[in-house]
């Protein structure tokens, strides 16, 4: 099985393929730009480059997995929508992943539990803890690191390398989901042939935008 998998939830603009052989999972292109404002403008070509790479073209694939977040409106909409149009386009299914469980399967393995934080801007950060075999265990979260209260010493993700001495954890790789992280996340459900669940955003915050008031009279009447 053949996957195209795509990630715009944190600065990294990441498209990559990896294909998938019962529990094997084999590397085969990858393209990353950290860029927190190019997610629109570099997330196809990202793409196309990376199924070019691998000497295959876009009729080769057999699904796309996309990281869902938690992560900002903007980046996220540019990977989600692109994911949603190529699987529409060419008839085959679309996996979201929680993009933290995607860094989350690339930590390597160990005997302890470990947090992964992403940068959530306004000084917070997204976050969800996990037992040593990389299950999710709690989130995910958004939070000042400052108010995250845990006994967890380790910690992967861009955001425990930028709030490290608030979390007072050990900062470790990855910083961004990778293709093959995004695929070892989603490996259950690609093995399964089940209907993929909907692409749907994991925000965890309402929008910056709202509904303007009433406008007010400057005039006497």
């Amino acid at each position: 099985m053949l996957v195209l998998a795509i990630d715009t939830s944190t600065p990294a603009v990441t498209a990559g393929l990896v294909a998938l052989d019962g529990d094997t999972l084999e590397f085969r292109d990858n393209r990353v730009t950290v860029d927190p404002r190019a997610h629109g403008e570099l997330i196809t070509p990202h793409a196309l480059e990376a199924v070019k790479a691998a000497g295959v073209t876009l009729r080769d694939l057999d699904a796309i997995v996309c990281g869902v977040g938690p992560g900002p409106f903007t980046g996220l909409r540019a990977g989600m929508a692109t994911a949603a149009s190529l699987a529409h386009a060419l008839g085959i299914p679309a996996h979201p992943v929680c993009s933290l469980d995607a860094i989350a399967a690339d930590v390597a393995p160990g005997e302890a539990p470990f947090l992964v934080l992403t940068d959530a801007r306004r000084r917070e950060v997204y976050w969800a803890a996990y037992a040593a075999d990389s299950t999710r265990t709690d989130g995910p979260h958004v939070q000042r690191p400052a108010d995250l209260e845990t006994t967890i010493e380790v910690a992967a993700g861009d955001g425990a390398f930028l709030y490290a001495d608030a979390l007072g954890a050990q900062p470790i790789e990855p910083r961004f989901p990778s293709a093959l992280g995004l695929v070892k996340a989603a490996r259950e459900a690609l093995r399964s042939g089940s209907e993929p669940a909907p692409l749907t955003p994991l925000y965890l915050r309402r929008p910056d935008a709202v509904e303007p008031a009433a406008r007010k009279k400057v005039t006497t009447p």
